[in-house]
């Protein structure tokens, strides 16, 4: 009986609670996806951690974000615009689930999506080739 009024608290507890848990690993090459990636970045909530400048302040950005990891739609139409060579993954746990998201500025749709996320990758971005 105990064990399963734990349960249903672990279920209905708060962000904090096991399970919701976001460790994140990105990594980001200036040049494309030849070779090693140009910097590696790790980002970890709940308390807030990592090597990003600001942990607590890029947690809060998630949280405020229905689903910053979800794909593009396939029948989308997008701007055939190119931002530069820069690709990103971010993988690991968001909110307890497995994530692997490729980032690039491809064209218009990816380009938008990457200054969403571009608190994830600091220094990169359409027109930037490397770290600031």
């Amino acid at each position: 009986m105990l064990a399963v009024v734990a349960a249903g608290l672990l279920a209905f507890a708060g962000p904090g609670a096991a399970g919701s848990t976001t460790d994140l690993r990105i990594e980001v090459w200036s040049e494309g996806r030849s070779g090693s990636p140009t910097r590696t970045f790790t980002l970890r909530c709940d308390p807030p951690g990592g090597s990003l400048r600001d942990p607590a302040a890029a947690c809060r950005r998630l949280a405020a974000m229905r689903n910053p990891f979800a794909p593009l739609p396939s029948d989308i139409a997008c701007t055939q615009i190119y931002g530069g060579p820069q690709e990103a993954l971010v993988s690991g746990r968001y909110r307890g689930r497995s994530v692997r998201t490729e980032l690039s500025l491809r064209d218009g749709c990816e380009i938008e999506r990457w200054r969403r996320l571009a608190f994830l990758t600091p220094g990169f971005g359409s027109g930037s080739r490397g770290p600031s």
